[in-house]
């Protein structure tokens, strides 16, 4: 279940909550009892090691050099 971040705007306080997608938009109450708050942009941070070894992803590979010409150098 994705965790959502909110902030009071009447004390500042910031909380989250665990709620369906669907709910993401409905009013989030303070902890401390008020209901002015705003729900936060969040960043999504994945960690974990590619296939082959981690690091980053490797760029795809240029498209192979074709001959001049019509139809890749094949006309003739």
């Amino acid at each position: 279940m994705p965790r959502y971040e909110y902030r009071c705007r009447d004390c500042e306080h910031t909380f989250e909550l665990n709620r369906p997608m669907a709910d993401s938009g409905a009013p989030a109450p303070c902890p401390f009892g008020h209901t002015d708050t705003v729900k936060l942009l969040s960043t999504i941070s994945v960690v974990g090691a590619a296939a082959g070894g981690g690091g980053a992803p490797r760029p795809a590979a240029p498209p192979p050099a074709m001959g001049g010409g019509c139809c890749g150098g094949a006309c003739h």
